[in-house]
């Protein structure tokens, strides 16, 4: 099951991405076995101007794959939850599952809409370049419970 971070915006070439970058690349490999990955990393840069836009390139972005809002309102899930999720997810069939990152003004109602949940990263207000990275090393240690790994420790 191929797992996609799609976030409005270009990452740039700063620590947060070389760590967003790091943390899928170790999620890739820890999830082979386990019939979970590729993690890609998907920047989308709208043309114009707006959350219309925004809800555009990820509802594109989304197309048969199970979609994640990632919202400041969304259910803040631990990292065992997050992992059975992914798990039942995969065992259900589903091929792909986008976790998809807003612009600054959130998620537009079509993007909530159609996403089956929302996740939180917690209360605060974070960055988007380390909102991604956050969100990989997530999934990286949500394939590591899953693969055994001592990584996640309770």
């Amino acid at each position: 099951m191929r797992l996609v971070i799609a976030a409005i915006g270009r990452a740039g070439r700063g620590p947060e991405a070389q760590l967003a970058d790091d943390y899928a690349h170790r999620a890739t490999l820890a999830g082979r076995p386990l019939a979970l990955g590729p993690v890609e990393l998907l920047d989308l840069d709208p043309r114009k101007p707006g959350r219309e836009a925004e809800g555009a390139l990820i509802l594109k972005a989304a197309e048969g794959a199970h979609l994640i809002a990632c919202d400041e309102h969304g259910r803040d899930e631990p990292s065992r939850a997050l992992a059975a999720m992914l798990a039942a997810l995969r065992d259900q069939g589903e091929r792909k599952v986008v976790f998809a990152i807003g612009g600054a003004d959130g998620h537009p109602p079509e993007v909530l809409a159609r996403a089956s949940a929302s996740l939180s990263l917690g209360r605060k207000t974070w960055p988007h370049a380390l909102a991604r990275a956050m969100l990989a090393e997530q999934l990286y240690r949500a394939v590591s419970i899953l693969a055994g790994s001592p990584y996640h420790r309770d």
